[in-house]
């Protein structure tokens, strides 16, 4: 039975039996505490939190979720993945055990051709928690279990919470018995590999209290309501149905393992260290392709570092199988799409955004991986040159911070080699250079306020009407107060507030648009500033700002009014953001989707999907298009209709967004239909000018064009053509010649340049011969230690180095040391004959010590070697420092 199939079974069965079909939420949670959902039950927990209100009494889903505390033993199991999916049923409040045991008994047992799953009774064995006798006795009595096949256990196996005070409440487990030949006999309790739980039933009836631990906790009481949660691996019932050992011989991830392996030229069973690269390939492929088609890009916070470090993890995997420089992504992601595209039908439509991301992100980490496994091969073996076991922290954040490894890449590979790393030096290195990017993300967007604070102000007052659409100004009351993260009746003169109005004019930052600023005032009491708007839960408007004179009371009624040129101006920004994207798709084709932007006042940037960069040409083909569309004045036209319907008539949607079934239109003419909450001009003669300010690279398989709108962009081109007009007056050169006169310059400029350092260069060449006629008697060897004249540049010094160890032959061991001091940092060269190094000479080693005494570091190989420091007046001793370690040598 394939993967779709047991899934749409499931639902199906419960659809029948009064359940709501609800489609799986994304993979980024709504939950500010969690990076990605984690468990089936994550988009209701504030249903079972008691947060919200649900709008059905029971539900089902098949919920795609991903779980990063397992990443580092995927692959080397069979058993752990990163991306699995959970099929569930819920009850808010309306059945309980009564009817969760003989649903899930029913579905499990009843007949394929029933629409069923088929197993046999014989074979399934169950658990309950050691003090639910309700449950025992359902299963016995209303089920029909033998007796002999229910298992009492204790809270750590049968008892489930959220892990925080709040609901929670004994499960009960159902095994299916796979035969002597995986494991012992005696049940679930015996041997949970030959007993395989495939599915949990959790019945919450209980609060808890604060505690540690799976059992450590108090039991405060019942709930007013008892719900139902439950859980069932899909892999899991995909590997049992079809009759495979584990989750990588299923239909899907078995599907990617063979292709990586048919890729790779590797068998999958004949050695466990490729078995464990194929599985770690399959999973992170997967895993990486419904992150993206979710909205998630690479990036080095957050769920953008989840999603690199699971994909050059598996990029890395893939080169070690193969032993060559080789691009297997996007072959591998198209057998992703195929294979999930039976449960998540979107990814086809999708699928040329996947690709662009994966693939960018493949090319950008090949170069990564070539010069950072250089840099981390000559740590490790300096590490063990000198006898240690540790790479040090050091080492590990300069290729992270150089070269973009991530800390678990250079952990992985320094394990293989027999290292640990020193990560206490390495965190310590992080967080200082984070620190100033965490104070600022403290100080934003959620503020200081746990999120149950919002959700009660929300299941008590409701949602707050927005009516900024049609109105700068409204009258209104005060629901809500939070100063401090902690709800207050009333907040003062320089208080900083957190406000909730049952109505308001104030745009709340989404989509890209700017939250509006402007004062809220209760007449004869308070103003209180409004700097900021945000939406902490879907309806509920939060105004953050600060009370500047009186006070804002609970209930007060007060006048709220919005900055309206300050408005005006970011919706000129916000409508020529459309507008840039009909254009670029019209460039570069339908893949070029939008992947984020931000609208502030005359001024924007639009992040944009492209596997290539945008020639000058391109641009000014954007820029003009553009401009000839807003000087038609096309009327800008929204309205609300369907999902369906919108898409049916060509709207597009920001992929990985959330909409509900009735979304908002924003149209211009036929050039531009997109879905879109944020406000807008009149007609698109009001924008004025656009002007593009530029593209770049944001990211793998991300562009993005920043530009200016309306008076700023007359401004810029004011500013440049005053500009043209200056350098056209001081090269006395009309306007339109400027580019050839510049290139004129620039080409004598760098000829001149070229001739200097060649005649530098010749200069300090010059002093070979005598130095080498200066060779003096060390030890050994023959020394050669020379200090350069000021402006001489490291690549001289290297040249000098090389030519006069080469003037003094093989005869017996040669080391010449120069040092210089250009664009005042200290730069030290050595360099060793091949007699020398049979001596036991080492240039890498040699400017180890220069280095240290110069404050710095350095290193090379045997036979050259460069290093530098910070005290350009210690070049002296440092010279001192190699002719003391040559005189020792033997």
């Amino acid at each position: 039975m394939e993967t779709a199939e047991i899934a749409r079974r499931f639902l199906t069965f419960f659809e029948n039996n009064g359940h709501t079909v609800v489609p799986s939420a994304s993979l980024i949670a709504e939950d500010p505490t969690l990076l990605l959902v984690n468990a089936g039950m994550v988009p209701f927990k504030p249903y079972f939190l008691g947060q919200r209100t649900p709008p059905y009494d029971r539900a089902t889903s098949a919920q795609k979720c991903v779980r990063t505390i397992d990443i580092d033993e995927v692959g080397k199991t069979s058993r752990h993945a990163s991306f699995f999916q959970m099929l569930g049923n819920f009850s808010f409040g309306d059945y309980f055990k009564e009817q969760a045991i003989p649903f899930a008994w029913e579905l499990l047992t009843r007949p394929v051709g029933e629409g069923g799953f088929g197993f046999d009774a014989e074979k399934l064995w169950v658990t309950v928690f050691h003090d639910d006798d309700e449950a025992e006795t359902l299963w016995r009595e209303r089920v029909g279990v033998p007796a002999e096949r229910i298992q009492r256990r204790g809270m750590a196996d049968n008892f489930w919470s959220m892990g925080v005070p709040g609901p929670c409440g004994p499960c009960s487990e159902i095994y299916y018995d796979r035969g002597p030949e995986y494991g012992r006999d005696g049940g679930p309790i015996a041997d949970e590999n030959r007993y395989l739980e495939v599915w949990n039933l959790v019945f919450m009836q209980f609060e808890r209290g604060p505690g540690s631990g799976k059992d450590d906790f108090p039991i405060l009481g019942e709930l007013p309501s008892k719900n139902i949660d439950t859980g069932m691996g899909l892999e899991r019932m995909a590997a049992l149905l079809q009759g495979v050992d584990n989750i990588y011989e299923t239909d899907t991830l078995g599907r990617i393992l063979d292709r990586a392996a048919t890729l790779t030229g590797v068998k999958y069973g004949d050695h466990e260290r490729s078995d464990v690269s194929l599985r770690v390939i399959a999973d992170h492929v997967r895993t990486a392709t419904m992150l993206v088609s979710d909205g998630v890009k690479p990036g080095n916070e957050k769920r953008g570092y989840v999603l690199r470090r699971i994909l050059r993890r598996s990029i890395r995997n893939l080169r070690l199988l193969s032993g060559d420089d080789v691009f297997f992504m996007h072959d591998l992601t198209d057998t992703a799409i195929q294979a999930m595209g039976g449960l998540y039908p979107e990814l086809a439509s999708s699928a040329d955004m996947i690709h662009n991301v994966i693939d960018a992100e493949e090319k950008n980490f090949a170069d990564t991986l070539r010069s950072g496994t250089t840099l981390f091969n000559r740590a490790a073996q300096r590490t063990k040159a000198g006898g240690g076991t540790v790479l040090s922290g050091d080492d590990a954040f300069r290729l992270h911070d150089t070269y973009g490894f991530p800390i678990d890449l250079t952990l992985e590979m320094a394990a293989e080699q027999g290292l640990s790393v020193d990560e206490n030096t390495f965190r310590d290195l992080m967080n200082r250079q984070r620190e100033t990017g965490k104070r600022d993300a403290r100080l934003k967007k959620l503020g200081n306020a746990d999120i149950s604070t919002y959700a009660r102000l929300l299941e008590t007052s409701g949602a707050t009407a927005f009516l900024g659409y049609t109105d700068q100004e409204s009258e209104a009351r005060v629901l809500g107060l939070v100063v401090n993260g902690e709800p207050v009746t009333v907040a003062r003169a320089g208080d900083d507030v957190e406000l909730v109005l049952d109505r308001t004019p104030f745009y709340a930052e989404s989509g890209g648009q700017l939250a509006d600023k402007g004062t809220i005032t209760a007449d004869g009491r308070g103003i209180m500033q409004v700097d900021d708007v945000q939406k902490p839960l879907a309806g509920l408007f939060v105004h953050r700002g600060t009370v500047r004179s009186g006070e804002i009371v609970v209930d007060d009624q007060v006048h709220a009014a919005i900055d309206g040129d300050r408005r005006a101006s970011v919706s000129r920004s916000h409508s020529a953001t459309h507008l840039i994207h009909s254009a670029l798709r019209n460039a570069l084709g339908p893949s070029a989707g939008q992947a984020g932007s931000e609208n502030q006042p005359g001024r924007l940037r639009f992040d944009f999907t492209a596997n290539r960069a945008l020639g000058d040409a391109e641009l000014a083909e954007v820029e003009e298009e553009v401009n000839t569309v807003l000087a038609g004045d096309i009327q800008v036209r929204d309205f609300e209709t369907t999902l369906d319907e919108a898409l049916a008539m060509g709207a597009l949607a920001m992929f990985g967004e959330k909409y509900g079934d009735r979304v908002r239109v924003v149209e211009m003419s036929d050039y531009s239909r997109e879905l879109c909450g944020g406000t807008h001009v009149g007609a698109t003669g009001q924008l004025g000018i656009v002007k593009l300010l530029g593209e770049s690279s944001v990211g793998s398989g991300v562009r993005r064009v920043e530009a200016a709108v309306g008076i700023d962009a007359f401004r810029r081109l004011s500013k440049e053509s005053l500009l043209v007009g200056q350098l056209s007056e001081q090269l006395k050169t009309p306007r339109e010649q400027l580019p050839e006169r510049i290139d004129a310059m620039v080409s004598r400029l760098r000829a001149a340049e070229k001739e200097i350092e060649r005649l530098r260069a010749a200069q300090v060449l010059q002093a070979a011969a005598g130095l080498a006629a200066g060779a003096r008697e060390c030890g050994t060897a023959l020394l050669v230690t020379h200090r350069a004249t000021e402006g001489v540049e490291a690549d001289d010094l290297r040249k000098l180095a090389l030519d006069v160890r080469g003037r003094l032959g093989e005869d017996r061991p040669v080391v010449v040391a120069v040092t210089g001091v250009p664009k005042d940092r200290p730069v030290v060269v050595i360099a060793v004959n091949k007699a020398g190094q049979a001596a036991g000479l080492k240039a890498g080693e040699l400017v180890g010590h220069a280095a240290r005494v110069l404050g710095g570091g350095g290193g090379g190989k045997p036979d050259v070697a460069q290093g530098g420091g910070t005290d350009a007046a210690a070049v002296d001793a440092a010279l001192r420092a190699v002719e003391e370690r040559v005189a020792e040598a033997r």
